[in-house]
């Protein structure tokens, strides 16, 4: 809001004064032919300019998603683990990530050439059509009246020639800045229509309406395959060794937690198929510890572990 007022007021004050002082020299034909110039490159850069603000808005949203993805995998990182959905979350975060880096990709192509644009129907055309203002005096329909006014002194043209081009410049450069805030206009359109979506939601939380919409993604068919990828049945992780069987078995293993702490100095235990236990005990005990040991989130220190194929155990975090 602060930079498209200082690309507004200012200039338009500009534009009044500078326009004044140039119709007072050359005639009104000057500022007339360079404001005339300027509104018929702002109506050319409107018909060919892409929507910039729903860009703004839609770079934002793709933004948000993205973080949202790292937040979620932040948030659910055990029973990702537990699912080994390690796979699809980073599948996941890359789409997000590209959709953001295309569409960044997309905008910044579409201002490169818009700029080239700008500077070439702005700026340039705009000198060109300046050349011909401040030669009105000399060339122009009055240039009888303005060469005996100056004795035909070319000292004095020079000066004129010089504080007019002066005045052009300051003149251009106000209404260019007008023209161009255009970008400022969309931008701002962008992040408006963002926030006042945010403060939709937060007027409906205030009133007790909620809106939840749920995703549905397609189904993947995960084979027993590409959950597990070892090759041998029997693999060492860390300093236990753990061994493919049908039976579920604890034999001698200590259950640490990542910083060392020992929560039970050995345990043994053997579950078999289609039998029920349950494992109780107090807080801190070692109960998820166990459970995560199991689903080798954490390492077994010693003894050794005999658990199923991943196609024949399903973890539920």
């Amino acid at each position: 809001m602060s930079n498209l007022y200082l690309n507004t007021a200012k200039p338009f004050l500009d534009i009044v004064l500078f326009s004044r002082k140039l119709a007072a020299l050359v005639g009104w034909e000057g500022p007339s032919l360079i404001i005339l110039w300027y509104a018929i490159s702002g109506y050319i850069i409107k018909l060919i300019s892409p929507p910039f603000g729903k860009l703004t808005a839609q770079e934002q949203q793709l933004e948000g998603d993205y973080r949202a993805l790292h937040t979620s995998l932040l948030a659910h990182s055990e029973e990702i683990a537990f699912y080994n959905g390690h796979e699809w979350e980073r599948t996941n975060i890359d789409s997000g990530f590209n959709n953001l880096y295309k569409h960044i990709n997309y905008v910044l192509k579409k201002k490169f050439w818009m700029g080239i644009f700008d500077n070439m129907l702005v700026k340039y055309g705009a000198v060109m059509c300046g050349y011909a203002i401040v030669g009105l005096p000399v060339f122009g329909p009055n240039s009888a009246a303005y060469l005996k006014k100056a004795g035909n002194n070319q000292s004095q043209i020079t000066k004129d020639y010089v504080r007019n081009s002066s005045l052009l410049i300051n003149l251009s450069k106000a209404v260019g800045r007008v023209v161009a805030s255009y970008k400022d206009i969309q931008n701002l359109a962008g992040f408006t229509t963002l926030i006042n979506e945010m403060d939709d939601v937060l007027v409906d939380l205030s009133g007790g309406k909620y809106t939840r919409v749920m995703v549905v993604k397609d189904e993947q068919d995960v084979t027993a395959q590409s959950l597990n990828k070892k090759a041998t049945v029997e693999s060492t992780f860390g300093a236990a060794k753990i061994i493919r069987s049908d039976n579920i078995i604890f034999n001698e293993v200590p259950i640490l937690a990542p910083n060392r702490d020992v929560l039970v100095e050995k345990m043994s235990f053997e579950i078999k198929p289609n039998m029920h236990i349950m494992i109780t005990g107090p807080n801190g005990c070692g109960k998820s510890s166990l459970f995560r040991i199991l689903g080798e989130l954490w390492p077994a220190t010693g003894g050794t572990v005999h658990k199923p194929e991943l196609s024949k155990i399903f973890y539920i975090p």
